[in-house]
């Protein structure tokens, strides 16, 4: 993988900048059409990546709590220009939607775009998204019948198991199955990730996610402030999710709803207009930190609710390398690997297509799309327009 030297840092950040903000502009359909995006456009088409080396930040971010796709987003911009490349990383992909969440909760009031036709079309994109990304990761994580055995699994569990904790299951099982089938095959492991963060800085980021977990309770009910209890909330609901985005909506709702943070109506009419912004879904935090505590509670709630994936992801970065490359974990890891495929197919069927593809026509519009995405190759701003356009005449037929 590419590094930038000194001399190019800012220009590497400002890079960093523009593209995750496209790609936090454009990128529709949740966590795991996030991860197609990013391949398609930090793999095939920068070359930031290797497959192996996205492959594993891959699997790595699927393991931890929090939001996937931003991490592995973060992750990303750490591995080409350290922390601040991290952090520059984070504020392209999120900003555009905690800007279009916060102005959508002090307008809320006024309109609702729950059932618009152009959300729909949204989604249809998603489709696309997600079914160009499984097919590219399969060719790359599933080469044998034994891994397309591993990926099968995880399908079959995360479907017929529907709960917070199933995909970190699956993952520790395929991660046991891969030892034992892969443990003694030999694997080139010259190609090292560049992770420019000390272990000590590492351990100091784990230490400190594990503190503020533990103690914020302790210190909401001994302060009764608004405002830690309101960081209580969002530090852990960012926390606690195993399974991405779609997951921290009912947690959020068990946290702020019945504490009378937020009525359920409020909480409703976000709901929607989440799903229809680009950029991760644990955004919907600034909307229920605007709708409590107007734009700088926005701002507060995003931060808190991000803040677990940071710690977690740059605590865990520095240790991964030597993980990995080690013998005894590298059948593990190609586990782990084969599973996220599964994963991504067991996602793809619910809820993206379930919630997408209603009638014949979307479906038509659906493999329109992924034409234009995976033969046609054009940029995926197009196809998002294209599918807001479709959704549009769809939902005036």
């Amino acid at each position: 993988m590419k590094q930038p030297t000194k001399r190019n840092t800012f220009s590497a950040l400002l890079e960093i900048l523009l593209v995750s903000t496209r790609l936090g502009l454009t990128s529709f359909g949740g966590p795991i059409a996030h991860l197609g995006y990013f391949h398609d456009e930090y793999v095939r088409r920068r070359k930031w990546m290797t497959e192996k080396n996205y492959a594993d930040l891959v699997a790595l971010s699927q393991f931890l709590p929090g939001p996937a796709s931003s991490q592995v987003g973060i992750g990303v911009g750490v591995m080409r220009a350290g922390v601040l490349g991290g952090i520059v990383s984070f504020i392209g992909f999120t900003l555009p939607s905690v800007i279009a969440l916060i102005l959508f909760a002090l307008i809320v009031t006024n309109f609702d775009v729950s059932d618009a036709g152009w959300i729909h079309g949204l989604k249809l994109v998603a489709v696309a998204v997600v079914a160009h990304a499984i097919i590219g990761m399969a060719k790359n994580l599933t080469p044998d019948n034994k891994r397309k055995a591993i990926a099968l699994f995880a399908l079959l569990g995360t479907l017929l198991w529907q709960t917070a904790f199933t995909q970190v299951g699956v993952i520790l099982i395929a991660a046991v199955i891969g030892f034992l089938l892969f443990s003694q095959q030999k694997i080139d492991d010259t190609e090292r990730s560049h992770f420019p963060i000390s272990k000590r800085v590492a351990a100091f980021c784990l230490f400190l996610f594990f503190t503020l977990l533990f103690a914020l309770p302790v210190l909401r009910e001994l302060t009764g402030s608004y405002w830690i209890a309101m960081f209580d909330s969002f530090y852990r609901s960012g926390s606690l999710v195993f399974g991405g985005g779609h997951v921290v909506l009912p947690l959020l709702e068990q946290e702020l709803v019945p504490s009378g943070f937020i009525d359920k109506e409020a909480f409703l009419a976000g709901y929607g207009a989440t799903q229809a912004v680009p950029g991760p879904l644990f955004t919907f935090a600034a909307y229920l930190g605007t709708v409590m505590k107007g734009w700088t509670g926005g701002l507060f709630a995003t931060f808190a609710i991000f803040l677990p994936a940071f710690l977690l992801i740059l605590g865990a970065l520095p240790f991964w390398d030597s993980l990995r490359t080690n013998k005894n974990v590298k059948g593990a890891i190609l586990g782990v690997n084969a599973a996220v495929v599964g994963i991504l197919i067991s996602a793809f069927y619910l809820p993206i297509w379930t919630s997408a593809i209603l009638v014949p026509a979307d479906f038509a519009v659906a493999a329109v799309l992924f034409s234009m995405l995976a033969y046609w190759k054009l940029p995926p701003w197009i196809v998002v327009l294209t599918g807001a356009l479709a959704g549009l005449v769809l939902g005036m037929m």
